[in-house]
């Protein structure tokens, strides 16, 4: 599966890069913000306790997405494949909107940007089978925030996998979420004092100094 920008249109066409690689620029202050499996029809099991959950973080997901991206911090969906091996992102905000209802309300509200980039899992977490800490790599990505739902299943196996592989890892409480306040509640008790993850809320999570207009980031010698 590769690593693709995503195109803010109703067919989600995929753009290709001008430059080689899988990115073009480095991380601004060396941060990244995961979006993990927010797109959706939410017609999976279980899917009526998280939707509603769903519905409330995204609003906070797309204000600390929109404080990414004028700070220059690359922003990256992982959402689940589903088992359609032969569907692609942009399919799966085509098919989203077009469910409507609720899901379409998240979609809308975290509808991807030209320059943003995306991997579809086959597993929980975002590492697996992905290009995931290759385009992390590339972007030079040493923080990454992540957000997103389940907060104690798919999030929470990104996350510690991120940590395993280095990175400093901010799992925002409000920016996250599960089927019940009870598992978050115990979760986020958890994350720091078991997995040495944060969880400072998306609204005080510091983010670095928006670069200056054609402002260059580090060499790459």
């Amino acid at each position: 599966m590769a690593a693709q920008r995503s195109m803010p249109s109703s067919k989600q066409s995929i753009a290709k890069d001008s430059g080689s690689g899988l990115a073009v620029e480095d991380a601004n202050g060396a941060t990244g913000l995961l979006v993990v499996d927010m797109i959706s029809c939410w017609d999976f099991p279980d899917a009526e306790k998280l939707l509603p959950v769903a519905v409330e973080v995204s609003r906070r997901i797309a204000r600390l997405k929109r404080r990414c991206k004028a700070a220059g911090v690359p922003v990256v969906y992982a959402n689940d494949n589903r088992g359609r091996w032969r569907s692609d992102f942009g399919a799966l905000v085509e098919l989203s909107i077009a469910c409507g209802g609720r899901g379409a309300e998240i979609t809308t509200a975290l509808l991807p940007d030209h320059d943003d980039y995306f991997v579809l899992k086959p597993q929980q977490s975002a590492y697996v089978a992905t290009p995931l800490e290759q385009l992390l790599g590339v972007l030079r990505v040493k923080r990454l925030i992540v957000t997103g739902v389940a907060s104690d299943q798919c999030v929470l196996s990104t996350a510690t996998d991120a940590r395993m592989r280095g990175l400093e890892v901010v799992m925002p409480r409000d920016c996250t979420g599960t089927q019940t306040a009870r598992r978050q509640a115990m979760l986020m008790a958890q994350c720091p004092q078991v997995f040495g993850i944060a969880t400072t809320p998306g609204s005080r999570i510091r983010l670095p100094p928006a670069l200056a207009k054609g402002a260059e980031r580090d060499d790459r010698k």
